[in-house]
């Protein structure tokens, strides 16, 4: 077989809580290919925690590291999980779901959470995630490391504006704020500003890749279901929908200008290297996860960490497959199909609408 020529890429890592398990699975095929080179992770919530455990990987022993760390990680996240007062109830164990839409201690703690401050509810801020994160991550090994660039993205919530973490500066508190939801957890506070999720703001930031590094191509894994036919009716339906829509709105818009941008370089014919033109990729397993309830991210039990990361790796092994040889050479993601005709290309004058395009990937 003919040895391939190395492809440097850029990875996005979208949040989703436990869904998150799924990005490990597509890290993880994605690793055993020794012609890619990971040149830049970004990641908020759990696509930051699975960056760092990337990051870290390949800067202490390349990507067999990277592939044990990921392991670690999402070992250390179940094993905390089991003390964790939210369970699928026996119901749903017996109807074979993984979400938790029969717990009632789901649904306590919920409507208490609606209800009351985590600054009352929570006045310690207790928070299993920060043991882990500490336990599992060598954040002087991530700062340290030079094969492989680190964004982080958060939420200053008093300026309500994206907060983007870089080595050397990731570091434990980072990671939290990325994954902060304030609705369970106090902000985390960082050289005097508080933070919120990263993915009110970015879910995840694509433009410190395309602005800091010099990989050609930019592979999204897109976890959040962007579409849901069915129209959301109870109170809990409406605010997970909504929700979806909030993680997802920013990742658009980036991904708006990234396409207004390729439009412009191609119609104009203007030179590629100058103007860095993107090949964009997208790895997602929309109908499987659409399948999820939103409970589920809730969901911290090993068994559904390992179907989320099956499903990953097989997807990851699917696109691989049909779309392994456009690495390096050719978009395979045009997303013109996020914008429906709001995207006016350069060369079309105003009030012009383009049809609708169907995704290439797809």
């Amino acid at each position: 077989m003919t040895a391939r020529n190395v492809v440097a890429i850029d990875l996005a890592l979208q949040g989703g809580g436990s869904h998150g398990a799924f990005t490990w699975g597509v890290l993880d095929r994605l690793l055993e290919e020794d012609w890619i080179q990971i040149e830049a992770v970004s990641g908020t919530s759990a696509g930051a925690m699975n960056a760092c455990a990337l990051v870290e990987g390949l800067a202490r022993g390349g990507p067999d590291a990277a592939r044990a760390k990921l392991r670690a990680y999402w070992t250390a996240v179940a094993r905390a999980g089991l003390f964790s007062p939210i369970q699928r109830s026996p119901l749903d164990r017996m109807m074979g779901r993984w979400s938790l839409e029969f717990s009632p201690s789901f649904h306590f703690y919920r409507n208490v959470l609606s209800r009351i401050s985590p600054y009352v509810l929570n006045p310690f801020s207790v928070n299993p995630l920060r043991d882990v994160v500490r336990d599992v991550f060598d954040f002087d090994a991530i700062n340290a490391c030079t094969s492989a660039k680190l964004f982080i993205a958060a939420t200053n919530v008093r300026t309500g504006r994206r907060k983007v973490f870089r080595q050397p500066k990731i570091s434990a508190e980072a990671v939290l704020a990325s994954a902060c939801l304030p609705y369970l957890s106090h902000a985390v506070e960082i050289d005097g500003d508080a933070y919120w999720d990263g993915g009110f703001m970015g879910n995840p930031p694509l433009f410190p890749l395309v602005d800091e590094t010099n990989a050609r191509d930019l592979m999204i894994i897109w976890i959040n279901p962007f579409e849901r036919p069915q129209l959301p009716l109870t109170a809990f339906e409406i605010e997970d929908r909504l929700n979806e829509i909030v993680f997802n709105g920013s990742l658009i818009e980036e991904l708006r200008a990234l396409g207004f941008l390729a439009e412009i370089i191609r119609e104009e014919n203007l030179e590629r290297d100058a103007y860095r033109e993107i090949n964009l990729h997208c790895i997602d397993a929309e109908a499987e996860m659409r399948q999820l309830g939103a409970s589920s991210k809730l969901n911290a039990e090993w068994a559904f960490f390992d179907h989320l990361h099956k499903l990953g790796r097989r997807t990851a092994d699917n696109w691989m497959t049909r779309h392994g040889n456009d690495l390096g050479a050719r978009t395979t993601f045009r997303p013109y199909f996020v914008f429906e005709e709001s995207l006016r290309p350069a060369h079309l004058r105003g009030g012009t609408r383009r049809p609708r395009e169907v995704d290439p990937a797809k």
